[in-house]
């Protein structure tokens, strides 16, 4: 195969009696032109840390004895998910989370699976998509590796419920109809790039629209018997308004969030869930 400008050709296409040694160098050429693109992709979006100030919040659900009523403490968050490339360099370092080596009790039979081999994401995957299929061990291990940790519950809904000027904007109408028209958009297409959400007040992206997230605390999530038994969690994200049967509408997009990680185990993946990574502030030095 050669690389052209509308990508890689087979090397059966070069003229008839090119001898085997100067194909076997075409198609190492070939692999190594298109590695370098794909991993230029990477260099491309690195990570971006946005502060995001202590406030209190009402949350949707009562995860503990304080009830609907939360306080964060001023922390950090990606400013949007992490990357296939990303990942990519995760697992080439850490060699024990390739698809081919990850204990099952950590992760599903299709951890990654949409990658063309373990370490090879392939033609179909772009490295400035959003990774999916990741387990939520693999996420901890990843942000760990990162020196940080997944973000709580508590902490992504207090972001997530900003717009572009509103530290709250979930009691403004419009602000809930254009959440609620990405979640009904259907599903089964690539996923884009990361970062291409507007900025929300605090300079974060891609909260919503895009994938859906694990949290730190997610098993904390508690809905009813009827949504656990939803079955396949993929399903959740492509059947629009009739995932859920609820009266408060404004909450509608949260509590399909909930629902979903509520019925997932940690080794768990799908197609459509991804990561991002938080870490605590750091006390000024003396």
């Amino acid at each position: 195969m050669t690389f052209t400008s509308t990508g890689i050709v087979p090397a059966a296409d070069l003229p008839p009696g090119t001898p085997a040694r100067t194909r076997g160098r075409w198609v190492r050429a070939a692999l190594a032109v298109a590695f370098a693109f794909w991993t230029s992709q990477v260099a491309a979006v690195e990570p971006d840390w946005a502060q995001v100030p202590a406030g209190a919040y009402t949350s949707v659900l009562k995860l503990d004895d304080v009830g609907l009523a939360q306080q964060v403490e001023a922390f950090e968050l990606m400013t949007r998910p992490v990357t296939n490339g990303e990942f990519l360099e995760f697992v080439r370092r850490y060699p024990d989370w390739r698809r081919d080596r990850a204990p099952r009790i950590f992760v599903d039979e299709n951890y990654l699976a949409h990658w063309s081999g373990p370490t090879e994401p392939g033609s179909e995957v772009r490295a400035d998509q959003p990774v999916t299929q990741v387990s939520w061990f693999a996420a901890l291990a990843y942000c760990e590796a990162q020196h940080a940790r997944l973000p709580t519950w508590g902490e992504w809904e207090y972001v997530a419920a900003a717009d572009e000027t509103r530290a709250d904007a979930r009691s403004d109408p419009a602000w809930r109809e254009r959440i609620l028209g990405w979640y009904s958009r259907p599903g089964g297409r690539a996923l884009p790039p990361v970062g291409k959400t507007p900025a929300n007040l605090y300079g974060i992206r891609d909260l919503h629209g895009l994938v859906w997230e694990w949290v730190e605390d997610f098993n904390a999530m508690m809905v009813s018997a009827d949504n656990r038994e939803q079955g396949d969690p993929d399903i959740l994200r492509f059947c629009g308004a009739g995932a859920i049967s609820m009266a408060d509408r404004e909450n509608y997009a949260v509590l399909m969030r909930t629902a979903l990680l509520s019925s997932l185990q940690a080794g768990s993946t799908t197609r459509n869930l991804g990561f991002r990574c938080a870490r605590d502030l750091q006390e000024p030095s003396p």
